[in-house]
This record gives C-alpha cells, sequence and structure tokens, in this order.
C-alpha cells in the first residue's frame, strides 16, 4: 500500500486553526438552530428538507462531494472526500433532526432562536445534535485542503423519531459509507471539564398498553362502588411495574451491575433537578441503574382532562411505557415480557390491549486498540491533560448496533457534545460553549491522530 504523503498539521498549527474557524462554526450552528426540522408525525416536514438543504451546503463549502438521500423517510445528507494515499478513512455521524419543544411556557426563551446565557447557547438542538454537526464541519474547516484522512459525513434526518430508514440507507449506500474508523458525535462528556468516550448504551422498547372496563362512561354516581373504571385500572396496573423499592418488577428483563464509575448523589440530584424530599429510587450504585439495569417510565396518559372530566366512570384508558434495557437484552425478548407481565397482571378482569411503537438493540463497545488510544489522546489534549472517562449511557443510540453489525472491522468511538446540564429533549436545551470549543479541537485533533496511528499500522 502506498505511504500516506499528506502532511499532517502539528498540534499547535490545529489549535491555531479550530480557534480561528469557531466564530463562523458558531454562527452556522445558530443558523440551524433556527430551523425547526422535527420528523415526528404531525410537524412540518419541510423544515426537515430545509434542515438536508442547509447541511449539505455546509458540507460542500468544506469541498465534499454531497447529496441528499432518503429511503422512504426524512432526508440525511452523505458528503465524501476520498483519502490521501495510505491514509485511513473517518465516517463522521451526526443527526439534523430535532425533539418536538413540548410546553413552550416552559422555554425560557423561543427554542428556535439562539441565545447566549452565562457561556450557554439555548435552544432546540444547539447541543442535541446539531453542535454534533459543527464539530465535524469545525474539524473539517480547521485542515481545509490539508485534511489527513479520508472522510464521510453521514448526517441523519429522523434520529428522534426512530430513525426507521437508517438501515435501508445504510444498507443502501454500504459502499461508500465504509471506512476505518466511525466517529459518533450524539453522546455526552462526564461532566464540564471532563471529557468522556461512550462505551455502553442501553437498548429501548416504546409501546402503548390500554385497559378497557366499559363499552361507554357511565354515571359514576349510579355506577360508581361496583364498577372499575378504566383510569383507576390503568393506575393499578401500572403500579406493579415496580416494586416497592422502585427496581422494575418485569420478569425476564436483563440487568446487572459492574458500572466502571460511580456518580455522587449530591451531584447526581442537582443535575436530575430532583424537588427537595424526592427520594431516588431502585437499588444498586446510580451508574448501575442508568447504565447496565432496565429502566421503565410512564411517558404519557390518555383520559380526560381535569378541567374537562365529567362525573362518569371513564370507559378506557391508555399509556405510553417506554423500557430501556440493559446491555445484553433482547428488545423482542423484553417486549414479550412485558406483555406478558401487564396481561397477568390486569385488575378486576380489565382488557388490556398492549401495542408496540419502537424498539432498539443496547450495544456495548470494546474501546481498545490504536484508533481509541488515538482518540483518548486527542480528548487529553483538548482538555489539557484531563483524561477521558469511559461511560455507559442510560439512553439509546440503537443504530450503534446496526453499525456494529454492518462494518465490523471499524473502530466504533461515541464521543459527546453534551453535558450533564445541557437538557436535551427537554425545555431549555442548551450547550456549553467553552465545552464546544474543546470539542471542535478534539475531534480535528482525533483527525490528526487517526490518521498517524493508521500510519503506523501500515
Amino acid at each position: 500500500m502506498p505511504v500516506m504523503t499528506t502532511p499532517i498539521l502539528s498540534e499547535s498549527e490545529v489549535r491555531a486553526a479550530v480557534e480561528r474557524e469557531l466564530p463562523g462554526v458558531r454562527a452556522d450552528l445558530e443558523r440551524l438552530v433556527r430551523i425547526p426540522g422535527i420528523a415526528f408525525e404531525g410537524f412540518d416536514h419541510s423544515h426537515v428538507e430545509r434542515s438536508a438543504e442547509a447541511v449539505a451546503e455546509l458540507l460542500r463549502g468544506c469541498g465534499l462531494d454531497t447529496k441528499i438521500v432518503r429511503s422512504g423517510g426524512q432526508p440525511a445528507v452523505i458528503g465524501t472526500k476520498p483519502a490521501p494515499p495510505g491514509a485511513p478513512t473517518v465516517l463522521m455521524y451526526a443527526h439534523h433532526d430535532v425533539q418536538p419543544v413540548g410546553d413552550l411556557t416552559l422555554w425560557e426563551s423561543d427554542p428556535f432562536e439562539p441565545v447566549e446565557r452565562d457561556g450557554r447557547l439555548y435552544g432546540r438542538g444547539a447541543a442535541d445534535d446539531k453542535a454534533g454537526i459543527m464539530a465535524h464541519v469545525a474539524a473539517l474547516r480547521a485542515f481545509g485542503d490539508q485534511l489527513p484522512v479520508g472522510v464521510v459525513l453521514f448526517i441523519e434526518g429522523e434520529e428522534e423519531y426512530g430513525s426507521d430508514s437508517l438501515e435501508r440507507l445504510l444498507a443502501e449506500h454500504r459502499e461508500e459509507l465504509a471506512s476505518d474508523v466511525i466517529v459518533i458525535a450524539d453522546s455526552t462528556n462526564w461532566d464540564v471539564g471532563v471529557p468522556a468516550l461512550t462505551t455502553s448504551l442501553r437498548g429501548i422498547v416504546n409501546c402503548f398498553v390500554e385497559v378497557r372496563t366499559l363499552d361507554h362512561a357511565v354515571h359514576s354516581g349510579m355506577f360508581g362502588g361496583a364498577v372499575p373504571d378504566a383510569l383507576t385500572a390503568l393506575v393499578k396496573l401500572l403500579a406493579t411495574l415496580h416494586d416497592d423499592a422502585g427496581d422494575v418488577a418485569v420478569d425476564g428483563l436483563v440487568g446487572r451491575e459492574g458500572a466502571s464509575v460511580d456518580y455522587p448523589e449530591d451531584r447526581f440530584r442537582a443535575e436530575a433537578g430532583l424537588v427537595e424530599g424526592a427520594e431516588l429510587f431502585g437499588t444498586g450504585r446510580i451508574t448501575d441503574r442508568l447504565w447496565t439495569k432496565p429502566a421503565l417510565a410512564v411517558l404519557g396518559i390518555d383520559a380526560p382532562a381535569t378541567a374537562e372530566a365529567p362525573n362518569a366512570l371513564v370507559p378506557s384508558a391508555k399509556a405510553k411505557l417506554s423500557v430501556r434495557l440493559a446491555p445484553g437484552d433482547d428488545p423482542k425478548k423484553a417486549y414479550a415480557a412485558l406483555t406478558t407481565h401487564l396481561e397477568k397482571h390486569a385488575p378486576w378482569g380489565a382488557r388490556v390491549t398492549v401495542t408496540f411503537e419502537h424498539d432498539g438493540f443496547p450495544c456495548v463497545i470494546d474501546a481498545t486498540g490504536p484508533m481509541f488510544a488515538a482518540a483518548r489522546t486527542a480528548f487529553k489534549r483538548a482538555w489539557e491533560g484531563t483524561d477521558p472517562v469511559d461511560i455507559g449511557v442510560g439512553g439509546s443510540i440503537p443504530f450503534i448496533a446496526t453499525f456494529q453489525e454492518m462494518f465490523p472491522e471499524a473502530a466504533i468511538l461515541v464521543t459527546g457534545v453534551e453535558d450533564p446540564h445541557a437538557r436535551a429533549h427537554g425545555p431549555n436545551e442548551s450547550l456549553h460553549l467553552g465545552e464546544f470549543a474543546r470539542v471542535c479541537l478534539a475531534e480535528a485533533l482525533l483527525l490528526a491522530k487517526v490518521a498517524e496511528a493508521g500510519a503506523r499500522s501500515e
């Protein structure tokens, strides 16, 4: 194989280049945040199209051969630049779609008008995951025509809505996406000032459970006391999902202990926003509860609003459930176990119907080898001597398992643009601008270190 001839910028040159590009990178991040690209049903998907076009323009500006692609879902963007002779190729992933904003009254400013407050940039997608896109762009701009590796940027357009078409897109574009290293910029760092590599993520099963006790609503005075209303039955059913300590009580779900670091309770309570007096639930170390054990939450309930509720027994009620699966579990088996539990515990003979929404596999990454060493070195340099922490994440990025299956020889680096205060998916999402600058530097240094590691392996 030919020896790589493209000169690699020195660390000081990379630092200076990233610093030079940061103002423009932030301006382009703010432009992206202003586009309300929500891929959920019921939203105007023309904004997702606009978002894809804006990303494509950014990639073309970096000299990449760029196109917008789709496979029955929302638009993704692929940009490529071939590797110099003998150099490895790096696939860089992020997504341009965002979560719905929810209750606007809970936002301190317009979610789609970026605002800086106290060193943080507020806006939907500012952290998750438009900052991921711009970290990739920052690294490319820093190198310009002296990019030491080949790159493939894959910017998805429906990650927040479940990535339904992603597997088809990967299959259809597999040859052009093939790479030696995959950088997924959609996770979090351990703390402000402490970088992290994510090495495990939980899987997910979302479903709906509907409880019916009556054909129609009836007078609560005439029938109450003998006829169970569906909402009470649903509440009683949902209460069976956890034991008295708060651990998930569904038989058949995988769980284990053994997280690599601990999470101080006072820090965790502050970052979660627990009200005074509220207790944690579940047992074991906090990181075990978050990373290596299942979690189950009731995300919503369909029932009469209190302001409009008549004095009538509710005939049916519906809840949306989300189960986060520990590494090693199987989503199909977990869904079957949850369905069995719900049907078995139906109170008072109520009719229970469980409807599947979506699922995703958990994953564990073997974070060893020269490319992971290159990443750790890059992160340590960007964070001025602070070693990165290997962490698990309680959230789910199911497509990582798909990348592992399709590209088994590639090193998969799951990196963070968020921090524990980012409030991704919630009101007042924000990005720590100082940490973002470090993320951009780390990514640029990572490309240089990957190029060096690739050259040494020849």
